[in-house]
């Protein structure tokens, strides 16, 4: 399940995912949020809070994650993934190489880190 991540900056977007995430709740949820952000900035800042495991996402949902900064690509700025699965932190990390913009990961115990990091403009 995808939920929206409430009372960020304007210019910041965030999905926080937990139990079973589907392709369906990945399109519904993400796309017109990033979207709704692009009428009003030229650039995505976003944080995904990522607190089920990778086996909970069907197949389509990660790779609609793909799928999705494929579509948005010259309009990442900074994206935050917090998580403990190290096996995300190393996909995650290998957008660095493919999709223009800033990418870190940050463990769980420092969401407010990431937060902070994708805010700064």
């Amino acid at each position: 399940m995808l939920q929206l991540i409430n009372d960020l900056p304007p210019h910041v977007a965030g999905i926080h995912a937990f139990a079973d995430v589907t392709k369906t709740d990945y399109e519904n949820a993400l796309i017109p949020l990033l979207d709704e952000l692009l009428k009003k900035n030229k650039k995505i800042n976003f944080i995904l809070v990522l607190e089920t495991d990778i086996k909970d996402f069907e197949p389509g949902a990660w790779c609609g994650n793909v799928k999705i900064g494929l579509k948005y690509f010259f309009k990442w700025k900074k994206v935050a993934v917090v998580t403990d699965q190290k096996g995300v932190h190393g996909f995650s990390d290998l957008f660095r190489y493919i999709i223009p913009g800033k990418y870190k990961t940050f463990p769980l115990d420092e969401i407010d880190k990431a937060l902070r990091w994708v805010a700064e403009k």
